[in-house]
């Protein structure tokens, strides 16, 4: 069950240094960098720039590894009714399961997560970027929520709801201080509103 974190805005008048506009997750690196000058607008500023935490490979993998090592147990409990040895099905299962966990790397790889001032955009893909892109101004509501593993690991997950129903969901997934996280993304909503309302 997940548990939902706290989503109250910050202060109105929380102060933007420069230091939190240029706050870079160090997993991102220079590749990354480089992605973005593709991806950003003119005058567009990177407040955030991070990756999943490095336990998504681990808990994208687990439900597959563990069916393959019930399925080696299995076989090595049947070695006497199954053709060949109990060796070559636990090398077959470990090939399997290391296949699993370079995908999932190769994944991880590919994805990005970044906070602009005027958008929130999550890039993934091996071979081709997908670029999930929702202005601030057409958001609805974040939230953060945080299932039992990743509440284990302090890790959380980033919901976007967009404010049309034509738009896709959102999220960025299995991040390191959701709730800080979580924070930056409503004091950037918060700072476009008060730019697109500055008599209230």
């Amino acid at each position: 069950m997940a548990t939902e974190l706290s989503k109250t805005p910050p202060p109105a008048d929380q102060h933007w240094s420069a230091q939190n506009a240029a706050a870079l997750d160090a997993d991102a690196g220079a590749l990354a960098m480089l992605l973005m000058r593709h991806v950003l607008r003119d005058g567009e500023v990177v407040i955030l720039l991070l990756k999943p935490s490095l336990w998504w490979i681990v808990l994208t993998c687990m439900r597959f590894a563990a069916v393959v090592l019930i399925l080696m147990l299995l076989a090595a409990r049947l070695d006497h009714l199954l053709p060949g040895r109990t060796p070559v099905y636990v090398e077959v299962g470990v090939f399997i399961i290391s296949g699993r966990l370079m995908w999932a790397v190769c994944q991880w790889m590919g994805k990005l997560y970044v906070l602009t001032d005027q958008r929130l955009l999550a890039l993934s893909g091996i071979f081709s970027v997908r670029v999930y892109d929702c202005p601030l101004r057409q958001i609805a509501e974040v939230r953060g929520v945080s299932g039992f593993r990743e509440k284990a690991l302090r890790l959380g997950t980033i919901l976007i709801f967009p404010r049309q129903d034509s738009c896709l969901l959102g999220q960025w997934q299995t991040v390191r201080r959701p709730q800080w996280v979580l924070e930056q993304i409503l004091s950037a909503m918060a700072r476009i509103r008060r730019n697109d309302n500055p008599g209230s």
